[in-house]
């Protein structure tokens, strides 16, 4: 007589269960590595965006600006991650990015361009975009009367 001899639980399954994790380093945990790298990454540079100078300054103007005030309401925040670029080299840079913003009567964008010389950030256009009535209102005039 023949012994038929079955197979284990391993030789059943290696298919997938080498690619999961069977040798102990299996691609789950390249896959969970993967997902909390991108994700650290992009937490990581949007900090990075939030704690820029041109960012906190646009938002403050924004912020406390009557005239966006009427029209997006009060309770403004910021929505997502500003988009755009900012680039710094030795002291200098440039910057061109637009900031999501909502209140409780609507949404708009905040509009950034600039360059940094000599440490300092000059503005060449920094204005609210209302998303309803595409209205912009310059936040530079303010900053100009306060002077």
């Amino acid at each position: 007589m023949e012994e038929i001899k079955q197979k284990n639980w391993f030789q059943k399954n290696w298919i997938w269960a080498v690619p999961v994790g069977g040798c102990g380093c299996g691609c789950l945990l390249i896959i969970l590595f993967f997902i909390f790298g991108v994700g650290a990454t992009l937490f990581g540079i949007s900090k990075m965006f939030d704690d820029a100078i041109p960012v906190k300054y646009a938002t403050e103007l924004a912020f406390k600006n009557s005239n966006v005030i009427e029209n997006i309401g009060d309770s403004i925040e910021k929505e997502g991650i500003p988009s755009g670029i900012i680039s710094l080299a030795d002291g200098d840079g440039e910057i061109d990015f637009s900031i999501s913003i909502k209140g409780t009567k609507g949404a708009a964008t905040i509009i950034v361009k600039g360059i940094k010389v000599n440490g300092e950030w000059v503005y060449e256009d920094l204005y609210v975009l209302i998303k309803e009535s595409q209205e912009q209102i310059n936040l530079l005039e303010e900053v100009v009367e306060s002077f």
